[in-house]
């Protein structure tokens, strides 16, 4: 059973990767959602658009970044999963966020597409063999795997997780 110790990664994915649960990468996943989802049920409307200070994100802004990295994440991993190892380009989170936001999107249609979106995470990652999750490529000119990348996906979204609990609800927890 691959591990942690199998990643191939370095720079800001080993922040997330550190972040992640459980030695096994779908269980670290897995654990996550459950995580996540029970964070989200619990959120009260009046939160959702709270920010604790100037120039940050709302809770939903927040929820829609997750959504966004978790596609990007996926789609690094599905390229590097089929063994091809052309260059991934970084993404500007803060643009990103200032285009989506544009949208205005309802909070349960948030909450429904993250849930559609990291089931297919985990059914992507149940699928791979080894060869898959090892092979390595790069992506934010920074040498990554796909299983460091499952990793990344639950790590960035606990990364989020702790941010909502120390800053955002901090009376509620």
């Amino acid at each position: 059973m691959l591990s942690k110790k199998d990643i191939v990664a370095s720079g800001p994915f080993l922040n997330y990767i550190s972040k992640a649960e459980d030695a096994d990468v779908i269980k670290s996943i897995r654990h996550n959602t459950k995580a996540f989802e029970k964070l989200l049920k619990h959120i009260p409307p009046k939160k959702r658009k709270f920010t604790y200070a100037e120039g940050k994100w709302t809770i939903k802004e927040m929820l829609q970044h997750i959504i966004d990295a978790e596609r990007v994440f996926s789609y690094r991993a599905l390229t590097l999963a089929r063994l091809d190892a052309t260059p991934l380009p970084g993404f500007d989170e803060n643009s990103w966020a200032v285009s989506a936001n544009k949208l205005n999107r309802k909070w349960n249609s948030l909450v429904k597409e993250f849930c559609a979106v990291r089931a297919a995470t985990e059914m992507f990652f149940e699928n791979l063999g080894n060869e898959e999750l090892l092979f390595a490529g790069t992506a934010s000119n920074l040498p990554v795997n796909a299983l460091a990348l499952g990793y990344v996906i639950a790590g960035h979204t606990q990364h989020h997780i702790d941010l909502i609990k120390e800053r955002y609800l901090v009376k509620m927890v």
